[in-house]
């Protein structure tokens, strides 16, 4: 039983590794808790340094940078990377510090799904009024977490998934698609009176449900994480939000399909 509990493969070991997969973007309290210094060090270097290189990648992907010769190196140095992960996990297999599949998938995850999410904000920055762009996974996701606070504390009666997130509530999640809709509307006023460029109000309200709907659920996602990890926050990088995953959780499922969905449709 004590095996079990406790062991490389038990359950307190499994929480064991996921706290310290999520160290990298949380904050230094998640790597504290995470694992031991010199094996956080060692392995998190490379999910920082995989992290970096996709970010530049994403960023030499656009824009003049297309189909040139850094563009290209960027995109092989980013698969050298990934196979020297592997190649890491190989020889470090059987050893104090091997990497197991919940740690590589971790460092996947910070190390390339994140920051590739992210990156789509560096492609709507890289598009025409790319300047206001930007900004439209923010608006659509801080508003809806804003709306859904005050909705949920003046309205909540029904829990939304309350072994996830106990405070949350089906009607603070309705207004919170509320407030991603009308951020929107908003925005569209204040992008209107900055380029007068008039965007498409019905696409806008569209992709302020979409924000709001993603953003949610990456505010779900990354909970069912902190509690499987047995923390509150990620970090203390910002004072009263945690760390940065804490802030831009909703962002990170918000972004994407924004800009898919604005490079698939006709907003202005």
């Amino acid at each position: 039983m004590l095996r079990t509990g406790l062991g490389h493969g038990g359950a307190g070991g499994g929480a064991v590794r996921h706290r310290r997969a999520w160290g990298y973007w949380g904050g230094p309290r998640a790597r504290q808790r995470a694992a031991a210094p010199e094996k956080a060090a060692h392995w998190w270097g490379l999910a920082a340094t995989l992290a970096v290189f996709t970010v530049f990648t994403v960023y030499f992907s656009g824009g003049d940078f297309t189909g040139t010769a850094i563009h290209t190196i960027m995109v092989w140095l980013l698969a050298a990377l990934i196979v020297v992960m592997f190649i890491a996990a190989v020889q470090a297999f059987g050893k104090d510090d091997e990497l197991d599949f919940p740690d590589i998938s971790a460092m996947a995850v910070s190390g390339l799904v994140i920051p590739l999410a992210l990156g789509c904000l560096v492609r709507l920055r890289m598009l025409e009024y790319g300047a206001g762009l930007v900004l439209i996974p923010l608006v659509s996701a801080f508003m809806s977490d804003s709306l859904a606070l005050f909705g949920g504390m003046l309205f909540g009666k029904t829990k939304l998934a309350p072994r996830v997130s106990p405070k949350k509530t089906r009607e603070g999640a309705v207004s919170g698609l509320v407030g991603g809709m009308v951020g929107m509307i908003l925005f569209r006023i204040f992008f209107f009176l900055c380029t007068e460029v008039q965007l498409h109000i019905g696409w806008c309200v569209l992709l302020g449900f979409v924000g709001a709907v993603l953003g949610q659920l990456g505010d779900l996602s990354f909970s069912c994480v902190k509690r499987q990890c047995g923390i509150k926050d990620y970090g203390r990088l910002l004072p009263g939000h945690g760390g940065v995953l804490d802030r831009f959780d909703s962002v990170i499922f918000a972004a994407p399909v924004t800009w898919m969905l604005i490079n698939a449709v006709t907003l202005y």
